[in-house]
């Protein structure tokens, strides 16, 4: 099937590359003319295991070809993917002038019948919003156009997309009638071998089911992020706690790992945009807004102990830092943690020396000009003279560290944990002050500071 894709960005990538894989023709087209001539080189920008192969390997069976011309996109597809960026805006509502420009084109250029596919993630009545929108273009420049438009949203996580793309758990389809079913079953028949994955709804309950699964995920963090500092403030131990709900098959253990806080592209995004249409449909959202506030602290947690371990004195100190993305196995560091943690610490006049296996360039691209951070090739190679060790992001590689060299090269064992990975009874015998998250006696301060201190008081 000739398919085409509008974005080249993280989702438009992967599933121009995983369609391309299974044998379908595709063209993935973006406004961005160097990224594209990257791409036609086989160079991709973004870290996810396995895409760059898979980009490689589509190249040279001549199934994946990227272009920045839009008709030949328009013209190419008989289904056209719009997986374009969808940016939040001051207000938390989703900006969708990309989404509606993929619709100018294709009123532009297309003459034979097109089912147009949401795959981005747009607010519900987005389907409704981009048909009225081509229709209106058509009407002004006096041409007639049969399309369809489907919402397909996508379920990937960074880390993992590839295979999330190839072995999906559901394909949820939203659309009318039964010849575009009959399209979309015929594009997917590839990945629904096994069991019947595709579950068929009307358009604007597909829109919701994204948004509901990423607030659902997002609500999971906060609440054992809620329950972890409940868990410390009671002398209980977060880690029992999690296995003792997790073993319950109506909770599960995925999403329950307390942290630092969410971040990347989705949940914060998606959870903003969803209270914004709640607000916009006059509908409580009380729930939602607490999970988001939940998060917000959490991220500043980190921060806060820290501070509290120097009594509120951070000017001059210097802390080595593992793990920057937001997540392991990406190198994304929209709305990481990392981000809010290294902020506050520069606010109150600490230095960090800072390693992360994927995320150094767009930290640098992020802070290029700031003085009180330094990155580092190797993880060993922040520590020397730090005043402690800050875990934020739980890559592999951190996991089983040589405990004695960070002893040494410490200036004291101190280690404050974002990310629950060392056995707290262990590091207290090697001589370690070891303050994870929510681990009941493991987490006590000498005090407690609930604020931050204002930028004028470490000034």
């Amino acid at each position: 099937m000739k398919i085409t894709v509008f974005g080249s960005g993280y989702v438009g990538l992967v599933q121009a590359a995983v369609l391309a894989e299974v044998g379908h023709d595709v063209v993935c087209m973006d406004v961005d003319a160097q990224k594209i001539e990257q791409l036609r080189q086989g160079h991709v920008s973004i870290f996810e295991p396995g895409l760059a192969s898979l980009v490689r390997e589509g190249l040279e069976s001549k199934r994946l070809q990227f272009t920045t011309d839009e008709r030949l996109a328009v013209l190419h597809g008989r289904v056209a993917f719009i997986a374009v960026g969808t940016p939040s805006r001051e207000d938390g509502s989703a900006d969708l002038r990309y989404v509606m420009s993929v619709g100018d084109a294709i009123a532009r250029h297309r003459q034979q019948p097109l089912i147009v596919v949401e795959k981005s993630t747009v607010p519900v009545g987005t389907g409704d919003a981009l048909r009225s929108h081509i229709e209106k273009a058509l009407i002004k420049i006096g041409r007639l156009l049969q399309f369809d438009i489907v919402s397909n949203p996508e379920f990937l996580k960074e880390g993992s997309a590839v295979a999330d793309c190839r072995r999906p758990d559901r394909i949820v389809i939203g659309c009318e009638g039964a010849e575009v079913r009959d399209v979309m079953r015929d594009l997917y028949a590839p990945f629904n071998r096994n069991h019947d994955r595709i579950m068929f709804m009307d358009l604007r309950s597909a829109e919701l089911t994204k948004y509901a699964a990423n607030c659902m995920l997002a609500t999971k963090i906060s609440f054992i992020n809620q329950i972890a500092e409940l868990a410390e403030h009671l002398g209980a131990d977060i880690e029992s706690v999690r296995q003792g709900i997790g073993a319950d098959t109506r909770i599960g253990y995925h999403f329950i790992y307390p942290g630092c806080g969410y971040g990347g592209s989705c949940f914060p995004k998606d959870m903003r945009a969803l209270i914004h249409s709640a607000e916009q449909a006059h509908c409580s959202s009380d729930l939602l807004q607490a999970v988001e506030a939940i998060n917000q602290r959490q991220k500043h947690k980190l921060f806060e102990r820290i501070n509290a371990f120097y009594r509120g004195d951070l000017r001059g100190k210097a802390f080595a830092l593992w793990g920057l993305a937001f997540k392991p196995n990406t190198d994304d560091m929209r709305d990481a943690p990392s981000r809010v943690l290294l902020e506050d610490l520069w606010a109150a006049g600490a230095s960090v020396r800072a390693f992360d296996p994927e995320a150094m360039v767009e930290t640098q691209s992020l802070y290029p000009n700031e003085s009180k951070l330094m990155l580092m090739g190797t993880p060993e190679a922040v520590l020397a003279g730090a005043d402690a060790l800050i875990i934020c992001t739980e890559w592999q590689q951190f996991k089983a560290p040589d405990f004695e060299l960070i002893k040494q090269r410490l200036t004291s064992p101190v280690i404050f944990d974002g990310r629950n990975l060392y056995d707290a009874e262990r590091l207290a015998r090697n001589g370690f002050q070891y303050f994870p998250m929510g681990r009941g006696e493991s987490c006590k301060l000498p005090i407690t500071l609930r604020q931050r201190p204002a930028a004028s008081d470490v000034a």
